[in-house]
């Protein structure tokens, strides 16, 4: 009888113990609330990626809607229809509402816009808050509210990724197939612009040129500047001397007229094209797209840019951060809350894949050959259906 009873109460313990070890891990019954909260307009050649990115590795960590998890998205769309600051104040205030009745367990945050108009308050409130994108040094709006200790350690109710440019790597790409004389980098002078702008002085000025002298048109707060660029590190074919000369533009109508300017200056030998948005003297607006397609009609240069969507919309390319990997990094922080973590211990990131990425139809139209050991180490190549042998 005793061995009977025995037995059983084993029998019991085996159905026993995988229920317990699956409920100590299973998801939560209710479905956890994520409200993603965009800068730009839907389908933007940069929101849209980090979205994606986002949703895959959310859906790699086990959190996939509708079973276990509850998503709500809202697009600012302060890159186009709404760029004042009256009309981007007036969008925060749609946000904080949309917000705050779907009652989110966590909210992400897709460019600095949406963190500095939304999430940086919300945050304060109790809500923990990742943040993708981000263009500004993240100490910067420390000066707004204290809601970050060190990159390390956070401390607070906030994390994410820094959209780190990774410029030196593309420079030295470009360099490699094109032996650069001068390289113009165009920023705009959006909120964005000015961050973008800041980002490639601190990745390229500190400690990297050898000389430098300021020139621009009388009045400009910002002239251009140009540098010249001593490669530190590389094999011997990979070293050269450049000169990087920057500019902001104001305007469509501004814009233009450098990259005509450009187009004429044999001393220029491509661009890094960082204006994402300009309006014109009418006031009509230019998205990133738009930009991208007059540049390559008008001017016969490479060019490249800090997304690699860039350049599947006509650039020539180079290395580019991959924003699709950068919202992956971004969902990956997301899950990690969902499961429990406080933000405060959670480090921010820096965007770290940088993607070699280009576009065979504009090298062709610019008559520019590609070295082979470049082509078989890229990670894409466009138009898609182009063949190259390998």
């Amino acid at each position: 009888m005793k061995r009977i009873l025995f037995q059983f109460c084993f029998i019991c313990l085996l159905f026993l113990l995988p229920a317990s070890n699956l409920t100590a891990h299973a998801k939560p019954v209710l479905p956890m609330r994520v409200f993603i909260l965009h800068s730009y307009d839907k389908g933007h050649i940069c929101g849209s990626p980090q979205h994606l990115g986002i949703l895959e590795a959310l859906k790699k960590a086990g959190w996939e809607s509708p079973a276990n998890l509850a998503l709500e998205t809202y697009y600012m769309e302060t890159k186009r229809a709404n760029r004042t600051p009256a009309q981007m104040a007036g969008q925060a205030k749609i946000a904080r509402k949309k917000i705050k009745d779907f009652k989110p367990d966590l909210l992400i945050t897709i460019d600095d816009n949406a963190f500095s108009l939304v999430g940086l308050g919300l945050s304060a409130e109790g809500l923990p808050v990742v943040f993708s994108g981000m263009n500004q040094q993240p100490e910067y709006y420390n000066r707004f509210q204290q809601y970050l200790d060190s990159r390390a350690h956070p401390g607070h109710n906030v994390t994410g990724v820094y959209e780190k440019l990774h410029i030196k790597e593309s420079l030295k790409v470009l360099n490699r197939i094109i032996k650069l004389d001068t390289i113009l980098i165009i920023t705009d002078s959006t909120p964005t612009g000015a961050a973008v702008a800041k980002q490639i002085k601190s990745e390229l000025f500190h400690g990297f040129f050898d000389s430098d002298k300021m020139i621009g048109r009388q009045g400009d707060a910002k002239p251009g500047t140009v540098k010249s660029l001593k490669e530190s590190s590389g094999s011997s074919e990979e070293k050269g001397d450049y000169r990087i000369l920057m500019k902001t533009v104001y305007s469509w109508e501004e814009y233009t007229q450098e990259i005509k300017n450009a187009a004429q200056d044999p001393e220029i030998s491509a661009c890094y094209l960082a204006a994402l948005g300009l309006n014109n003297q009418k006031g009509e607006v230019f998205s990133a797209t738009e930009i991208i397609e007059w540049t390559t009609g008008h001017m016969k240069k490479p060019a490249t840019g800090p997304n690699y969507e860039f350049i599947r919309l006509g650039l020539f390319g180079g290395a580019s951060v991959d924003f699709q990997a950068m919202g992956r990094q971004a969902g990956h922080l997301a899950a990690r809350i969902l499961e429990g973590e406080p933000p405060a211990g959670l480090s921010i990131m820096e965007a770290d894949r940088v993607a070699l990425v280009f576009n065979l139809k504009r090298a062709e139209e610019l008559k520019i050959k590609i070295p082979r050991d470049i082509l078989l180490a890229t990670d894409e190549i466009y138009p898609l259906k182009s063949k190259v042998n390998h």
